[in-house]
């Protein structure tokens, strides 16, 4: 488990449109947020990640950077990408079980042949410039994730207040 206030794994994936990702290279101002979701198979995912491409705007005025990740393909990256309403939004692909793992997200093998063989349960962290976790969600399954409207209104609150990561008491 990565605790707050420690360093994230560094991590570079290739994105939908053909360009490179890299957590490195982000020189966001407040945070860039991480969003790993469970792929192409998941129409809780499809729903979650439009609503947040809705919200991309609100999250550019607080200077935070964004990137959804799956397990996924390439194809099946690329496939959702088409599919579903998430203009805007920068999609990685090709997250390995072992830097999934490195996250401390929970791994899942498929229950139907839909689903990859293994796939990482969704997750969000929020990562701050110096490339530490403040904050995040790990989920076990698709269900009872975060409200973006919420998200925001916690960057809000932690920005204006300078409120320190919590969480990181041995």
């Amino acid at each position: 488990m990565i605790k707050p206030k420690h360093n994230v794994p560094n991590l570079s994936l290739p994105l939908v449109n053909d360009t490179q990702w890299h957590l490195d290279a982000q020189n966001n101002q407040v945070f860039t947020l991480l969003v790993f979701y469970r792929g192409l198979h998941c129409p809780i995912c499809k729903s979650y990640l439009e609503r947040l491409s809705k919200k991309l705007d609100e999250f550019k005025a607080r200077n935070v950077n964004l990137i959804a990740i799956s397990c996924d393909s390439e194809k099946r990256a690329k496939q959702s990408h088409q599919e579903w309403d998430v203009a805007g939004l920068p999609i990685a692909y090709g997250l390995s079980i072992k830097d999934a793992k490195a996250w401390g997200l929970y791994i899942s093998h498929a229950i139907s042949d839909k689903e990859p063989d293994a796939f990482s349960e969704p997750g969000l962290f929020l990562v701050k410039p110096d490339k530490t976790l403040y904050a995040s969600a790990i989920q076990t399954m698709p269900f009872a994730r975060p409200n973006w409207s919420d998200i925001l209104s916690a960057i809000d609150y932690v920005t204006e207040h300078d409120y320190p990561a919590r969480g990181a008491a041995e």
